[in-house]
């Protein structure tokens, strides 16, 4: 018997929701980007927070137009960042009290997860639905608050093995964005601009075995700039570092994990410039959809059908 499943994610970018069907199909799937004012980086946790708790009821109303609500057999909600001690923001409180309250007045299973495995979670299944989810995987994650190499294992068990000591991904293509006059998050934007180059380039990145530095690359940025590099070719510069982060980081993971599927996930890995630099050099390499791989509510709604013993039994 197959059943539903409702996930809920209230990240630093977006409220989202989404509905699973454990015969292994996403059956819609609501995102609302948070508002950011003008030339800011960011919102506030208190104000994100706001946010996501005007979204959810307009959000949830509108998906019950789509999909009869009462089907759902369990709910998922990410519940912090990531599964380790400490992790921790305010605005994922929306989601867990949207989730609580949905999943007592129907009397169904409340399954908390986190915001980094359901990112792994809707790669996963976008790259080869339900085969990566019996095995151990090396995936990227690189957002706006993380750049990092994780081995999933099942995706219940994700431990780090390497990640940025300095500045995020994320937030070096966003600071970069902002400075041509985008809104924030700019990633689109900066991807947008950096598909319009078509001069070669050479990007130098950072990196010591699995870990990265990035900090340098918003100064190289601001430097092209000053020099009279057009936004275009910033904005190309800036996304094929990352991209050679990811070529090297990669690499050196495969030695000591030989054989593993590589997957990337993360709103930074739905550019189509770093997807063909990586596979260019790595063409075994993952990369999904952009629905799967951003800010999304699809991995939650799945691992809750897995937790909940619906899927993958």
């Amino acid at each position: 018997m197959s059943h539903y499943t409702l996930g809920i994610d209230t990240s630093n970018y977006a409220t989202s929701l989404a509905v699973f069907h454990t015969a292994g199909e996403v059956v819609c799937a609501k995102k609302r980007f948070l508002p950011v004012k003008e030339g800011q980086l960011g919102l506030r946790q208190s104000d994100a927070l706001f946010h996501h708790t005007a979204a959810l009821p307009e959000m949830l109303e509108e998906l019950g137009r789509e999909f009869d609500l009462t089907q759902i057999s369990a709910v998922g909600v990410s519940q912090k960042p990531r599964p380790v001690e400490g992790s921790y923001m305010p605005c994922f409180l929306a989601g867990v009290s949207a989730a609580t309250a949905f999943a007592q007045a129907r009397g169904i299973p409340l399954i908390h997860t986190t915001h980094q495995q359901g990112h792994a979670a809707a790669a996963l299944f976008a790259a080869k639905g339900e085969e990566l989810f019996r095995q151990k995987v090396l995936l990227f994650h690189i957002s706006g608050g993380t750049t990092d190499l994780l081995l999933c294992n099942e995706v219940k068990e994700i431990t780090t093995l390497g990640t940025s000591t300095d500045l995020y991904a994320g937030q070096a293509v966003d600071r970069v964005g902002v400075k041509l006059g985008f809104g924030f998050p700019a990633g689109v934007e900066v991807s947008r601009l950096a598909a319009l180059c078509e001069e070669p380039i050479k990007p130098r990145s950072s990196v010591k075995g699995m870990q990265c530095s990035l900090s340098g690359l918003e100064n190289q940025c601001n430097a092209l700039l000053n020099e009279g590099k057009t936004p275009e070719y910033v904005c190309k510069y800036c996304l094929l570092c990352v991209a050679d982060t990811v070529v090297k980081m990669t690499k050196a993971a495969q030695k000591e994990y030989p054989g593993l599927p590589v997957v990337c996930a993360g709103g930074v890995m739905s550019s189509d410039i770093i997807r063909a630099w990586v596979q260019q050099r790595l063409p075994q390499v993952y990369f999904v959809p952009g629905q799967y791989s951003s800010d999304n509510a699809i991995g939650v709604s799945i691992l809750a059908a897995q937790e909940a013993g619906l899927w993958l039994k």
